[in-house]
């Protein structure tokens, strides 16, 4: 039986690396770092089950279930719920905010500090954005070529730029992480607060978009049968998870030395500027810039043939593809022009919802054979996460409802610390598996 060769396989992991992992996956680690100070390791661990883990299991979840795509999986749930899950994630990672935020997270954190103060920062952020998108949109609309414009060019020039000023930081570090003062939040929940962070990175729901493209580009590699294509998609996942957690653990702890340097940053986008020109000087500014700028490129790229392809899919071809990858870029083109602050503050209370069921649909697809993926079973976890994480959702509103949040401190064990969906959903899995055991569905 054919299978992929090595060097294939590290393409493979090449490209999925190259659409993971964008600014944001540099931002959040650099922070947590800062904050988690001398409890960095617990924080640590936290972060890569979310921010590593379980993107790589939510690839596998595609490839060994052997769905074609998200929508397949999903409706395992229920048929109308496949629809609405996938237009939810599509869009959550797609135009709304995850694509938005590739550019102006480029911006923001690269570009501000070259242009001066006296710039027209709107201006310049409308040039900026402008031919970023025109970047992305022109490798969009050739998918077949991204192995080769992902794995082969935009990520060894992002890596080279990136080991740089790791190598720099880390061979004269500001402070000795075991002296670092953590922040109160992680003093006594270090894990979890790392667990909670990990959600930024929108990873997790990134990698069940993202199952269908590998899947594709293995398909396009000659292989055929499905029990093969889901056994190189897991292997491919494991060395792009790998790598991942290397750099988390380099930049979470390159973001905690910089305390002997810094004060705590509103963002990891700030801690980043500073130490790359701590390390660099004026060099550093042109190195960050190329460094967030390729990782938000390359992203970017592989969010947008994700939406387009799966968009096709679900409207079955009467829309097509080069038509949606053009809509998809020029809505997230307008969406970036309103400002990196204003697209994390109504991302998080959507990620708080989604993540929810995310992680219950991937841990549902993987243990299914042990229920015969009765959908029972993932209907009732389901119901029961989802209606926890509106508790969540309402709580991380800009504005939120206080009777609301109270209700779900009274109700929900863990709800303090972003957990208030764990509980509900094992009794939701309880649930189900009675019903499933009790009168097993026929096959």
């Amino acid at each position: 039986m054919k299978k992929l060769s090595k060097k294939q396989t590290i393409i493979v992991a090449s490209t999925l690396f190259g659409m993971f992992f964008g600014a944001g996956n540099l931002i959040f680690p650099v922070h947590l770092g800062q904050l988690a100070g001398s409890s960095v390791w617990g924080a640590t661990i936290g972060f890569i089950i979310t921010a590593v883990g379980i993107p790589i299991l939510g690839v596998a979840a595609i490839g060994s279930t052997h769905s074609d795509g998200l929508q397949e999986l999903s409706s395992k749930v229920g048929v109308a719920y496949g629809y609405f899950f996938t237009c939810l994630l599509y869009l959550t990672i797609g135009p709304f905010f995850a694509i938005p935020r590739c550019a102006t997270t480029s911006f923001t954190v690269g570009i501000t500090a070259l242009i001066g103060s006296d710039a027209n920062v709107f201006l310049a952020q409308l040039i900026f954005s402008f031919v970023f998108f025109v970047i992305v949109l022109f490798f969009s609309l050739k998918p077949g070529k991204i192995t080769s414009s992902i794995g082969k060019f935009i990520n060894p020039v992002f890596l080279t730029l990136l080991l740089l000023l790791i190598i720099f930081a880390m061979s004269r570090p500001g402070a000795d992480v075991s002296g670092i003062e953590p922040t109160a939040a992680y003093k006594d929940a270090a894990f979890f607060n790392g667990f909670i962070e990990g959600y930024g990175t929108m990873d997790a729901i990134a990698g069940l978009a993202f199952g269908i493209v590998v899947i594709n580009i293995i398909r396009s590699m000659g292989i055929q049968e499905d029990g093969k294509i889901a056994a190189d998609v897991i292997r491919s996942g494991i060395w792009t998870g790998i790598l991942m957690a290397i750099i988390y653990i380099l930049t979470i702890v390159m973001g905690a030395q910089s305390r002997g340097l810094f004060e705590i940053s509103d963002n990891g986008g700030i801690a980043l500027a500073q130490i790359s020109s701590h390390y660099l000087g004026k060099a550093g500014g042109i190195i960050l810039a190329l460094t967030i700028t390729f990782a938000c490129l390359k992203t970017a790229i592989g969010l947008v043939i994700s939406c387009s392809e799966s968009f096709e899919k679900m409207f079955k071809g009467k829309i097509k593809y080069r038509t949606l990858a053009v809509i998809i870029t020029a809505f997230s083109f307008c969406v970036s022009n309103i400002g990196l602050s204003s697209i994390i503050t109504y991302s998080i209370p959507v990620l708080m919802f989604i993540y929810p069921m995310a992680i219950t649909l991937i841990i549902l697809a993987l243990t299914g054979k042990w229920f015969n993926h009765d959908r029972r079973v993932y209907a009732w976890v389901t119901a029961f996460a989802a209606v926890a994480a509106v508790f969540d959702f309402i709580k991380t509103l800009p504005h939120p409802i206080e009777g609301v949040v109270a209700l779900g401190q009274k109700i929900l064990p863990f709800f303090n610390i972003g957990l208030g969906w764990v509980v509900p959903s094992l009794i939701g899995l309880a649930i189900g598996l009675i019903l499933h055991f009790a009168k097993p569905l026929e096959s």
